[in-house]
């Protein structure tokens, strides 16, 4: 009779312990809320990666030659030259020339109308894919080449005009890598802020508990099981209100039609590495909390 006394007053402290309402109190939206921000970080600095590796797959490569000159007979002539020579030359996969016309059309929101007056001369262009390998190596192999026939000539690898703009995505990407971890910290620190305040405010409880044989593992446990919920419930909704934002803006994002925003996608890979940050949160909250309860079990012995 005294054992099965002893079971129930056992219960009765562990329902004590553990609130009665889950989503009670601002622990669960506080995780919500960061595991919100969480994810929205960790997509942007996928997205950003994901867009510097198209990027740089997209224009490894690819150069330019321009033919800059005043006379358009001559201008002519050197790009006849400059295009056989290219096609003839080692480590050039292909060469075409580029339509003035279309020419034309890039440079008139800048120029305007002037583009295309023919008072204006434009240098004819001419687009080159190279052969897989060291770019470098071969864009300057090019540019002697291109010297030697005419100064004239030039060559740019497509690459450079977008290197800043890597830089700067890559960047972006790494700061977001920076929140990230950031707002691990915080989540954690919040997680120990909570479970000792909940083991100040059930000192009598704990006392009953010690007295009645739990061990401090056993009694860190009740605290990890309900902080766990509440980590469970609140990264859930978190990654959930994330994931419907993220979808939303690579909507927005793929409806401009521009190909450089419309490189900033998470693959499947990314989509898989988002899904394992509530799992990380909660693992994350459950550790601190049995750790943050067994040093304060320590301490007060």
């Amino acid at each position: 009779m005294a054992s099965r006394t002893d079971r129930r007053a056992a219960a009765a402290a562990r329902h004590r312990l553990l609130p009665g309402g889950r989503v009670a109190g601002p622990m669960l939206w506080i995780i919500a809320i960061m595991m919100f921000l969480t994810v929205l970080a960790a997509a942007a600095g996928l997205g950003l990666g994901a867009a510097v590796r198209s990027m740089s797959a997209d224009l490894a490569g690819r150069a330019s030659v321009q033919v800059v000159e005043a006379n358009p007979q001559l201008r002519d002539q050197l790009a006849a030259r400059a295009l056989t020579a290219l096609r003839g030359a080692d480590g050039v996969q292909a060469a075409a020339p580029v339509d003035p016309a279309l020419l034309a059309d890039q440079v008139r929101p800048w120029l305007g109308e002037e583009a295309t007056s023919g008072d204006l001369p434009l240098p004819a262009r001419i687009d080159v894919t190279l052969t897989p390998g060291d770019a470098d190596a071969k864009v300057a192999r090019l540019r002697r080449l291109l010297g030697g026939l005419s100064p004239a000539l030039r060559i740019e690898p497509h690459a450079a005009f977008l290197l800043p703009l890597a830089g700067l995505l890559s960047a972006l990407g790494w700061l977001a890598a920076g929140v990230v971890l950031l707002m691990a910290l915080a989540t954690g620190a919040v997680v120990v802020l909570a479970a000792r305040g909940a083991h100040d405010s059930h000192r009598g409880t704990i006392e009953v508990l010690h007295l009645m044989g739990a061990t401090d593992v056993q009694i860190a446990r009740l605290f990890q099981r309900r902080i766990g919920l509440d980590a469970m419930l609140g990264s859930a909704l978190g990654f959930a209100f994330a994931a419907f934002v993220i979808l939303l803006i690579g909507l927005r994002l793929g409806a401009t039609g521009s190909e450089l925003l419309g490189a900033v996608r998470l693959p499947p890979a990314s989509w898989a590495v988002l899904g394992l940050l509530p799992v990380a949160g909660v693992l994350l909250a459950t550790l601190a909390a049995r750790w943050t309860v067994l040093r304060a079990l320590g301490r007060a012995l």
